[in-house]
């Protein structure tokens, strides 16, 4: 076992999936009112990827045997599966349970992590600590959002919004102290609850006839509030950690912000002063997968061969709750190609 006092946990492995079912914005033209141009102009998005048939685990389920296969990695080595997501196939057992049988991980504990579109920085922290006791060696981080599932298409505000995906990173131990995972700082405020939130389904507002005729079961958010907060909140908490660790836009290869709203991520990449040829996007493709956006920007830029090793990176969200969070770490794993 490595000494705890000299353990990094890095990022080893990358998978990734989307559903072959493409939602392009003409397809919206067609059901609600908007247009192409007006929802390229206000958000970015192009299309967005559907799962027509399956569950948020099934999304998972496809990304980890996509890392599996990738990196020659047997699903018995896993240690730990923490699955993020807000779309569950149901409320128990986990959706990181289910992924765990389908996947075949013998001899994996698994459970599930709720923090909305910022669900991959708190999974983060939570499989970093994990690796940095020293008691863990493969800890799988699993993002599974079939937000298909929870969209009103009547709702022509929301509708455009979301995707489905689902995506895998594999964290393990690393003795190189100039490589992994550097810093997170996590923030909560559960106020937000009154303006991005899913009424239905828990218990406080049990499933019933009433719930469904209310369509309480849907995504509700009150967009210009959320916007406003947002802007501020993820451009702040990037800043926070540039400046705590003290870094500069010029040390930084890339912003990889959490794809909402493009003028949500202009804004962050204009706090912290970073052109915007070193800001990850692919909203344009996938529209917004809530807590696998940042692992699925990452998974296609390493493959492109876009990341280097000691690339120094800057990870931001925010999401319903609300939370929102920014992690700094420095990429370990040699170009791809």
């Amino acid at each position: 076992m490595i000494s705890s006092n000299t353990i990094k946990a890095t990022i080893t492995a990358l998978g990734f999936y989307v559903p072959e079912k493409v939602l392009d914005n003409k397809y919206f033209e067609s059901i609600v009112e908007t247009t192409d141009e007006w929802i390229t102009t206000r958000t970015g998005i192009k299309e967005r990827r559907i799962l027509e048939n399956g569950a948020a685990s099934d999304l998972g389920a496809r990304a980890v045997e996509d890392l599996l296969k990738k990196h020659n990695i047997a699903p018995e080595e896993i240690d730990a599966i923490i699955c993020t997501t807000v779309t569950p196939d149901m409320n128990f057992p986990s959706t990181a349970c289910l992924i765990a049988h389908k996947v075949n991980t013998k001899n994996a504990f698994a459970f599930d992590v709720n923090a909305a579109c910022s669900g991959f920085l708190y999974g983060l922290q939570v499989a970093t600590s994990f690796i940095e006791s020293g008691r863990y060696k493969k800890v799988l981080l699993v993002g599974a959002e079939k937000m298909s599932a929870i969209t009103n298409y009547e709702d022509r505000n929301t509708c455009i919004l979301f995707g489905d995906a689902g995506s895998a990173v594999l964290l393990e131990p690393s003795e190189d102290a100039n490589i992994g995972v550097m810093d997170i700082i996590l923030r909560a405020d559960g106020s937000g609850k009154d303006f991005l939130f899913m009424p239905g389904g828990g218990s406080l507002n049990p499933a019933s006839h009433e719930t469904v005729d209310k369509k309480m079961h849907y995504v509700h958010q009150e967009g210009q509030n959320v916007f406003k907060v947002a802007v501020t909140a993820m451009a702040d908490i990037a800043e926070e950690i540039m400046k705590k660790n003290n870094l500069t836009s010029n040390d930084i290869a890339y912003l990889v912000p959490h794809q909402a709203n493009k003028r949500i991520i202009d804004a962050t990449a204009n706090k912290i002063k970073i052109d915007y040829d070193k800001v990850m996007l692919n909203i344009h493709k996938y529209g917004n997968t809530t807590s696998v956006t940042i692992p699925s920007c990452l998974y296609e830029y390493y493959h492109d061969g876009k990341l280097e090793k000691g690339d120094k990176l800057i990870l931001a969200a925010f999401g319903a709750g609300y939370t929102w969070g920014s992690a700094y770490l420095v990429w370990g794993l040699e170009k791809n190609g």
